[in-house]
């Protein structure tokens, strides 16, 4: 089961001014499950985009980048789960652009470049595209502002609860929302983790501001997550910003910027700390920190070889305070001229290595003790500089691999 993690009331998730949700059931992979999403978006509405880095990328991750260049404005999103169209050849990408063709007219919008394409599933599978298009009729019908929650169920695959937050703000005299969805369980790592996400809110703010926003808010949260190692052919974060709340337009680094931006990171990060807790299988969610490097690149290795690790992921599974091989991860994460009798790993509060070896007051006892609560903090203190990063990851169970075995059943 999720760890501390259940899925949010449809009250909790507040709707945002000029976003109107429908799904459907279209039996693409599944029968009875919505697997479906449109989001349609007032005119006006300011739409910002990070994806997969993953070379193999889905015909829909590039048809999507394509339609965010072309300047058009952006109407509406369609989501479709079950099949994620990727290594699909030319023939997917014509799917994903019948796809767009198809809403664009059942919206009468003046282009099927308005429109923004996403799928999610099996790979190196043809999308059954009539499926899909025959379920947008049903999406529209059912379109509302308070569908989020919904939406965050019809974007699931593996998830076992769906995911969503809102929060508010106050700016210019006006209450501010925002409100995001998010889908991922395996297949999980950065260039981004692999996850659809979906955040909109009804501040009006200039293309260059959001542009910055989601690059900072990326780099503090779905960037910082990992299950398995996995890099994704599908990923996408999708920032909406509809400009329906009457405040003046916020301009990059003013006050109002950043308040709206330290709030839209918050929501980015318990949006991917959620995709971490329903990890594929996970019964743990760990927080892996590393401090005083010389810079967060190297900080960042030292959490990501920790964090990938599956022997170091099945021993925290066991409760096996098996910690020799955190130092291991330590020594092969690529830190230059790292002085490893300079360092001190923690495992929550208790000291386990110092000075090149076991600390001389650590008890094995201490360890489990710790390792046997659902979240635990590995704490890796680099003593190199000043520099910090956190990365979040899940052990490693019996029931990853019965999901991954079966996945295609």
């Amino acid at each position: 089961m999720p760890v501390n993690l259940s899925a949010p009331q449809a009250n909790s998730l507040l709707p945002v001014k000029g976003v109107q949700l429908g799904f459907a059931e279209a039996n693409i992979r599944k029968q009875n499950r919505k697997d479906v999403l449109v989001i349609k978006l007032s005119e006006g509405t300011r739409v910002a985009g990070v994806f997969t880095k993953n070379q193999f990328c889905a015909a829909p991750v590039t048809l999507c980048k394509a339609h965010l260049a072309s300047g058009n404005e952006i109407r509406a999103l369609v989501v479709n789960t079950g099949n994620a169209n990727a290594g699909t050849g030319e023939s997917g990408m014509q799917h994903a652009k019948q796809t767009c063709e198809a809403l664009a007219g059942l919206l009468g919008a003046k282009s099927a470049s308005q429109i923004l394409p996403f799928s999610t599933g099996v790979i190196l599978e043809p999308l059954p595209v009539e499926r899909v298009i025959a379920g947008l009729p049903a999406c529209i019908s059912s379109l509302k502002e308070d569908n989020w929650l919904n939406a965050a169920e019809a974007i699931m695959t593996t998830d076992i609860v769906a995911k969503g937050y809102s929060k508010q703000i106050s700016l210019g005299g006006k209450t501010i929302t925002i409100t995001g969805i998010s889908k991922g369980s395996g297949m999980i790592h950065p260039n981004m983790a692999t996850m659809l996400a979906y955040v909109a809110t009804d501040a009006t703010i200039s293309q260059l501001a959001l542009e910055n926003l989601i690059d900072y808010a990326v780099n503090r949260s779905f960037n910082c997550i990992t299950v398995d190692g996995d890099t994704s052919t599908n990923d996408s974060l999708i920032l909406m910003a509809t400009g329906q709340s009457g405040i003046a337009e916020i301009q990059a680094d003013t006050a109002d910027y950043l308040t709206l931006r330290d709030a839209m990171t918050e929501v980015a990060t318990l949006l991917a700390q959620a995709i971490v807790r329903d990890g594929e299988g996970a019964t743990k969610f760990m927080t892996v920190q590393v401090e005083a490097g010389r810079d967060v690149e190297e900080c960042r290795k030292v959490a990501y070889a920790i964090s990938h690790s599956p022997l170091i992921k099945t021993a925290f599974f066991a409760s096996d305070p098996n910690l020799g091989r955190i130092l291991a991860a330590i020594g092969y994460a690529g830190v230059e001229n790292l002085d490893v009798n300079a360092m001190q790993l923690y495992l929550g509060d208790v000291l386990v290595a110092e000075n090149g070896g076991r600390a001389q007051a650590y008890q094995e006892e201490q360890g489990a003790a710790v390792m046997k609560e659902p979240e635990i903090l590995v704490r890796v203190v680099l003593n190199r500089g000043k520099a910090n990063a956190t990365v979040w990851t899940c052990d490693f169970s019996y029931d990853y691999v019965k999901i991954n075995a079966d996945y295609r059943s």
